[in-house]
């Protein structure tokens, strides 16, 4: 038993190695530094209805759903999900230290800014800048959980709907990508507001649904004017055998 379990390890390991050399790395940057930044982009709401809120973290969640998109269809799901945990370590580090150092006793630039013509401002200015820095821990664990259900989520979407459709080029992508996101876009916005907002917010659950679903409609809508962007990136790796050793891999292994 656990030389099984020393050997599925050992070969995973190797398979996220490999899989790292082969994604571009400039994808897997991007996809990770998206991810950290919406989570702390997450603290300012862009706008606020009774059904329809949006934080600035949607500005850049878009980012992130379309990358694995683009990893999923080249490197297939387990890789896109690999990536995403990758990411949401990443952002765990970048949330402890981040949480670490708002703790010191320094102050932020914009204390010394205020401190001259309103001492009292330029505090609670520090002790703003300090809290969404250092985050809270309810937030963390609300994304956190909501973004690995809804990588997964996607990725097992994404690659399911390319089993009954037959048909190539970007009519093939577009409705792997659009339904997918559409559907992980709401469980991620579901798992999110149902474990922060309604817990901690005092949302209604009416709310809960309502924000998810036309929160999912927005990202949808970044999908559909990004998405040949995303595709023409992914018939360039095809061309220029971006990937192949690690495909290869793959397929000598089943």
């Amino acid at each position: 038993m656990k030389q099984n379990l020393s050997a599925f390890i050992l070969r995973e390991w190797n398979d996220f190695i490999l899989l790292l050399r082969n994604v571009p790395s400039l994808v897997v940057s991007i996809f990770i530094l998206s991810v950290v930044c919406m989570n702390l982009l997450a603290n300012k709401e862009l706008f606020s209805f009774q059904y329809l809120a949006l934080d600035c973290g949607f500005s850049l969640s878009w980012i992130s759903f379309l990358c694995m998109d683009m990893i999923c269809k080249r490197f297939g799901p387990k890789a896109a999900m690999k990536i995403s945990i990758l990411a949401l370590f990443v952002n765990l580090c970048t949330f402890s230290l981040f949480n670490l150092l708002s703790r010191t006793p320094g102050m932020w630039g914009e204390f010394y800014t205020l401190l001259e013509t309103n001492p009292d401002a330029a505090a609670i200015a520090n002790d703003a800048l300090n809290a969404t820095f250092g985050g809270s821990w309810y937030v963390l664990f609300g994304s956190a959980i909501a973004m690995f259900s809804s990588s997964l989520v996607n990725a097992i979407t994404n690659h399911w709907i390319s089993k009954f459709i037959s048909f190539q080029g970007f009519k093939n992508f577009a409705i792997r990508s659009y339904a997918s996101t559409m559907i992980a876009q709401f469980i991620d916005n579901l798992v999110f507001a149902r474990i922060v907002s309604y817990v901690f917010f005092g949302w209604s659950m009416t709310q809960v649904i309502l924000c998810s679903l036309t929160g999912a409609l927005m990202e949808l809508l970044c999908e559909i004017v990004f998405s040949p962007l995303g595709y023409k990136i992914c018939r360039y790796w095809e061309k220029n055998g971006i990937g192949n050793p690690y495909i290869q891999f793959k397929a000598e292994a089943k």
